[in-house]
């Protein structure tokens, strides 16, 4: 039983109820396997933190210490697994994030698969055993039930026959976002990290339109101001932006550039 004070009776996920209201999320990217970095980033604003376990070395141990800094902050703690299984999901979700994105996302199967991991039975596959996250969610009725009714499950689509397949992958119940990762999504065309090409931007017009039709959101990665509006302008709701170095980065180069200091031959970390 928790000691913590209880959530307030019928408390739902921030991320869900502005999906569902059409507005906006959006999240940073954790990639540095260190409490005190995601803490901080969950105070600046963003809607939710990616957690991202498929491209960095961020730990579970380090996600459990995040799940509890995080208590009381905007910030919605969210992971990326490095594989869409039911384990991944189980382990990700029992340390107690509130929505897991799950890669590669290519079949019905895999959808069905990602939406069943995230729920207990009978609507889903999830085991039984979240004494660690019920700790950080103390919800009045349960956790079971309340983890069935906020956890988010965002499908990654990164390949050229998940777009194929996408107004069936669309349709899965139990799926609440259909996120395009545009660099995979690339190499999968044959296009090698060009993720502007019109190849990719048809492949994101096509998932987009299945979103709309079968009342899921869509989602993509944006990095400055200006894509973020333009991708909410064509109707993408969850946003995932920059890693925490990136923003590290913009800020050195925004205090020493004036300065005549800035390291023009620095290349900025990568985002996943």
């Amino acid at each position: 039983m928790s000691s913590l004070p209880p959530l307030p009776a019928g408390w739902q996920n921030p991320i869900k109820t502005r999906l569902h209201a059409d507005e906006a999320v959006i999240g940073i990217t954790i990639t540095v396997n260190h409490v005190e970095t995601a803490a901080q980033a969950a105070a600046l604003g963003f809607d939710f933190l990616w957690i991202e376990m498929e491209h960095s070395p961020v730990s579970l141990d380090t996600l459990r210490a995040i799940v509890l800094a995080t208590r009381g902050l905007p910030a919605v703690p969210l992971a990326r697994v490095p594989v869409n299984a039911l384990w991944t999901a189980k382990r990700v979700l029992d340390a107690g994030v509130l929505g897991v994105i799950f890669p590669f996302t290519s079949t019905v199967g895999l959808a069905a698969q990602a939406a069943d991991a995230c729920r207990y039975p009978p609507l889903g596959q999830r085991g039984s055993g979240a004494g660690l996250a019920g700790f950080r969610w103390p919800a009045p009725e349960g956790y079971h039930d309340f983890a069935d009714r906020n956890v988010v499950v965002v499908a990654m689509i990164e390949e050229a026959s998940a777009v194929d397949q996408i107004d069936r992958i669309a349709a899965t119940p139990g799926v609440d976002v259909l996120f395009v990762g545009p660099s995979d999504l690339s190499f999968s065309l044959g296009l090698r990290g060009d993720m502007s090409h019109p190849q990719v931007e048809a492949a994101m017009d096509r998932v987009l339109a299945a979103a709309r039709e079968n009342g899921k959101a869509a989602g993509r990665f944006v990095a400055d101001p200006d894509g973020i509006q333009r991708a909410l302008d064509r109707g993408f709701r969850f946003i995932q932006t920059g890693t925490e170095l990136n923003l590290m980065s913009a800020g050195a180069r925004q205090l020493l550039a004036p300065l005549g200091r800035w390291q023009t031959g620095v290349k900025e970390p990568g985002t996943y």
